[in-house]
């Protein structure tokens, strides 16, 4: 049976950026965009992330273009506009489909997992996965990172 940690994705800085790397933390896995109505959403994440590091949460930044050719740029760009803009220090993959027949695999995966509730309908989709590498539960777009219900969910998986 697969887990999280079977999965690999390309860093967006190059390289690969194997989710074994982040075996025994909690991560919540989030595709973003930077210009969408939701991209203010990496000041939460990137609070969220501050707040609950130290405790093993990574947040996982995954680049998609699939919502309404929302991330048009480059890697480099991206990567410039997150550290920027938002003082991002959480790690981001390069630009990945995260929706559809091209899919990125742990996308196809977590959809067989959860159903519909882990297929991203738009951007700022979240999933968060459990230190054992099980999908825990998904979040939709609207769900701002600091609501209670991700940090509860957070809380009670670290």
């Amino acid at each position: 049976m697969a887990d999280a940690y079977d999965f690999s994705f390309q860093a967006i800085d190059g390289g690969d950026l194997p989710l074994t790397t982040f075996r025994d933390k909690v991560v919540l896995v989030v595709n973003t965009a930077s210009k969408c109505g939701l991209t203010p959403q990496y000041e939460g994440l990137e609070a969220l992330y501050s707040s609950y590091r130290d405790r093993g949460l990574v947040v996982l930044g995954v680049p998609s273009n699939q919502f309404a050719g929302q991330e048009p740029g480059t890697e480099a760009e991206i990567a410039e506009f997150c550290v920027t803009r938002f003082a991002v220090d959480f790690p981001l993959t390069a630009k990945t489909d995260v929706k559809g027949q091209s899919a990125h695999p742990f996308y196809q995966w977590a959809k067989g997992e959860l159903g519909e509730a882990a297929d991203p309908a738009w951007n700022f989709h979240k999933l968060l996965v459990g230190k054992d590498g099980k999908l825990i539960c998904a979040f939709g777009p609207r769900t701002e990172p600091m609501d209670p219900a991700i940090v509860g969910a957070v809380e009670a998986a670290l």
